[in-house]
Parts: structure tokens; C-alpha cells; sequence
């Protein structure tokens, strides 16, 4: 049996800007973190021919061809494997809250096959295969972050050139500067379950509208990747999720909501000094960044689920190989 531990991700500034139809134009940056919550992945052989697969639902099909998911069925045809093979995934958040599911469980299950057939890709291979998977091959509207951003782990800063080149510079903190993070950076679950295809096909359809807005984003990885290195972290970082979230509600109608600007609204009055709702938008998660003294007041305001969390240095790892 093989089991890969896939982290997801928090995107904090740029979102947007790292979809094909904006970088092939004018290049696109964002920051973004691997947090310790994870999407597992087994991969185990059958003892007959057959390709059993379990996630919300369970296929038993005779051939992989025949997998009705998407994402399994592509990375099986990927790596080749055609039988005689069980998958299964747990993961630690819902599907569609903003957190990067999709991208962390294709990147994790290519992490675990290529292992099955012998083989060890690098974390940027893995990036790279699984864009080819959900962007070119299935044709989603995404952009490329979430995939860099669970195959590689850590505090990163990544730029999209016109070429569709990636590249990641690590950005490098303080000890004193992480705990920082995890003392002053909050997430709150406000329910439901968005739809990132169809709200970043809206956004892509508006995309010639909102190319200044879409640079102004993109910019703002730049400040923050070097107020970060200058400055450690510090009252600007929630400054920036602020001036970016208010930028990207801008980019189409439903990103927002009046009961996200609601809880929104209700945590800066309560003592938040920025934050942004995570993903394409619609629902999911709220993050924000609120010094200590203020966070129950916050935390009372909101009355939500939180989910504590904390940045982690891993990508994509396999934790069991029997």
C-alpha cells in the first residue's frame, strides 16, 4: 500500500492572475502558503483485475478508461495503469471551500501512482502534470497556484510568465515571524460549498474589463513578497488581503454575496485589520488577520466554525509504502 500526505493552501494575494488567458498576456505573481491540512491518498493493488476507486461515491469498473472521476480516470491514464488497482482519499476540509481540494488530491494521487509504477517525480513535475491533467486535458478554468502551491509546501511566492514558465521563490521567515502567523492569522468556515469553475469562468469572460484591476493583483504579490523579506511579518500583510479582496469582488458578481460582506464586515468592526474570503468566492472560508487582545471579540462576533492552522514547510509527501 501507498499513501501520499497532500497539503492544501491559502492563496493571500494575486489569485486570478495565475490563469493562462491573464499570464500569456502581462505574466501573473501570487503568495500563497501549505497549511497543515492534508488530502490523503491510498493507492493499494486489487486482488483481481478490476479498478475500484472510493471518494463521496464508489466505482467498480473493469478498466480505467471506464472511471466516471474525472481527475482519477485522467491520472491513471497518465501513468498508465490500466487494472488492478483500489484508490481511496480522505481529506481533512470539505471539497469547495476555497482551500485548493481539487488541485491537492490530483497532485496527490499522481504522487502515489507514479510511485505504484516505479517512479519518483519531483514536486515541480508533479505541479506541472497535474495542470496538465485539470486545465489542458479536462479543461477546467483554473489557474496554476494550487497545484505549485500542494506539490511544493512552505510560504511561497510564485510568478506565471507569458511562456506559461512557473517560477517559485521560497520566501524565508523568522522563527519569531511564524509564530507570528500562527498567533495572528484566523480562519473561520462560513458553510456551503462554491462553484470555482463556473465563478472563474464568469471572472474569465469579464477578463478584458478588469486587466488593470488583474495587474493591481497581481502587484500586490510583488509588495507582499517584499515587505515580507524586509519587514517580516507585520500589520500590512492584513492590509494587503484587505485592498486585494476589495479588488476582486470587483472581478465578478458572484464572488460576493451579502451574507459574506456581512460576516465580512462583521470582523473588521470587531478588531480584524484585513482578511479576504479564500478561492473563487461565493462561500468557504474567511481568513483573517487580527492581533491576540481582539481575536475573542472577533471569534464572538462571527460565531462560526474556526479551523485552527498553521503554515507548513511540505508539499506532497508519500507516508507509507508497504
Amino acid at each position: 500500500m501507498i499513501i501520499s500526505k497532500t497539503p492544501f493552501r491559502i492563496s493571500f494575494v494575486g489569485g486570478g492572475t495565475d490563469i493562462k488567458d491573464f499570464y500569456s498576456k502581462y505574466s501573473g505573481a501570487v503568495v500563497s502558503a501549505a497549511i497543515n491540512k492534508y488530502m490523503y491518498i491510498t493507492v493499494n493493488r486489487r486482488f483481481d483485475d478490476s479498478v475500484r476507486v472510493s471518494y463521496s461515491d464508489t466505482e467498480i469498473v473493469d478498466d480505467a478508461s471506464q472511471v466516471k472521476h474525472d481527475i482519477v480516470r485522467e491520472c491513471l491514464r497518465m501513468t498508465g495503469i490500466t487494472h488492478g488497482v483500489e484508490i481511496t482519499s480522505v481529506s481533512d476540509i470539505p471539497k469547495g471551500t476555497g482551500l485548493g481540494s481539487s488541485s491537492a488530491f490530483t497532485v496527490g494521487l499522481l504522487n502515489a501512482l507514479y510511485l505504484y509504477k516505479g517512479s519518483q517525480l519531483s514536486a515541480l513535475d508533479l505541479a506541472e502534470k497535474a495542470c496538465e491533467i485539470e486545465i489542458d486535458i479536462l479543461g477546467n478554468p483554473i489557474g496554476k497556484q494550487d497545484q505549485y502551491a500542494s506539490a511544493c509546501g512552505g510560504l511561497n511566492f510564485f510568478a506565471f510568465c507569458q511562456d506559461g514558465k512557473v517560477v517559485r521563490e521560497r520566501i524565508n521567515l523568522s522563527d519569531n515571524d511564524y509564530r507570528k502567523s500562527d498567533r495572528k492569522l484566523v480562519m473561520f468556515y462560513t458553510g456551503g460549498e462554491h462553484k470555482t469553475a463556473q465563478i472563474l469562468a464568469e471572472q474569465k469572460k469579464e477578463m478584458s474589463r478588469n486587466e488593470a484591476t488583474m495587474c493591481r493583483m497581481r502587484d500586490q504579490a510583488y509588495s507582499l513578497k517584499e515587505d515580507l523579506e524586509t519587514n517580516g511579518f507585520n500589520a500590512y500583510f492584513g492590509e494587503l488581503l484587505s485592498e486585494g479582496w476589495r479588488l476582486k469582488r470587483t472581478l465578478a458578481g458572484s464572488i460576493s454575496n451579502s451574507g459574506i460582506d456581512e460576516l465580512y464586515r462583521k470582523g473588521l468592526e470587531a478588531g480584524a485589520l484585513g482578511g479576504k474570503l479564500l478561492g473563487a468566492g461565493g462561500s468557504g472560508f474567511l481568513l483573517f488577520y487580527v492581533d491576540e487582545e481582539r481575536q475573542d471579540e472577533v471569534r464572538k462576533n462571527l460565531d462560526l466554525k474556526e479551523l485552527p492552522f498553521t503554515f507548513t514547510s511540505y508539499g506532497t509527501r508519500i507516508i507509507c509504502c508497504d
